[in-house]
C-alpha cells in the first residue's frame, strides 16, 4: 500500500470518530456530570461497569473519577469477583448481585455496552434502577437497545462498529472527568 493510501485511511477514520464524538446532545453530558457532582457532594461513589473494552474504559474512567476528581469510584473487573458471581448466580446476573452488594443509597452507577443488548449489564441496570439509583448509560448500534431505555441519561453511539462505539464512550466520559475537574477549580 502507498503511504497516500495509508494517509487517507487514518483522515477518513479520524473524521468518521469526530463527528460520531459531535454527535452528541451536550445536555445530556452537562446532565450526567451534574449527577455525578450531586454524588460527590453527597460522598456517595459512582459504579462503573462493562464486558472487554467496555470493563477496560470503566476501570480508567473510575481511577480518574476518584484521583482527579475526587469522587470515590469504584469497577468490578476483579476476576475473582466476576468469576465467584457467574458462578454462583449466572452471567447474566452477576452484574445486578455485584450492585445490589456493592451499591448504597445515593451512588450513580455507569453502564457501557457497545450494543446495549449485553443481559449482565441491562440486569444491572435494572438492578440499580430498583434501588433508585440514577443509571447513566453509554451505548452504540441500535438507536432502541435495551440499556438505553433504561438510564436517566442515554449516550449513544450512531455506529455498529466496536471500535468507534468504544472510543466515543471513552472521550465522551473523559470530556465529563475534565468539566468536573473545571468545575472544581472554580
Amino acid at each position: 500500500m502507498s503511504k497516500n493510501k495509508f494517509s487517507s485511511f487514518f483522515n477518513s477514520y479520524y473524521e468518521l470518530v469526530s463527528c460520531k464524538l459531535k454527535n452528541v446532545n451536550n445536555e445530556d453530558l452537562f446532565k450526567a456530570s451534574s449527577i455525578l457532582a450531586k454524588a460527590g457532594k453527597r460522598s456517595s461513589k459512582i459504579i462503573l461497569a462493562g464486558n472487554g473494552g467496555s470493563a477496560a474504559i470503566a476501570s480508567h474512567v473510575s481511577i480518574d473519577f476518584t484521583k482527579a476528581v475526587g469522587i470515590r469510584s469504584i469497577n468490578f473487573n476483579e476476576s475473582s469477583l466476576l468469576t465467584c458471581f457467574s458462578n454462583d448466580y449466572g452471567y447474566d446476573q452477576w452484574l445486578s448481585k455485584a450492585i445490589e452488594f456493592y451499591a448504597d443509597e445515593n451512588d450513580v452507577v455507569i453502564l457501557i455496552s457497545s450494543s446495549g443488548q449485553s443481559k449482565n449489564i441491562v440486569n444491572g441496570a435494572k438492578q440499580a434502577l430498583s434501588m433508585d439509583l440514577p443509571v447513566i448509560t453509554l451505548s452504540g448500534f441500535s438507536k432502541n437497545n435495551n440499556l438505553k431505555k433504561l438510564g436517566s441519561v442515554n449516550l449513544w453511539v450512531d455506529s455498529l462498529e466496536y471500535n468507534i462505539v468504544e472510543s466515543v464512550h471513552q472521550v465522551w466520559l473523559l470530556s465529563m472527568v475534565e468539566h468536573l475537574i473545571d468545575n472544581k477549580r472554580g
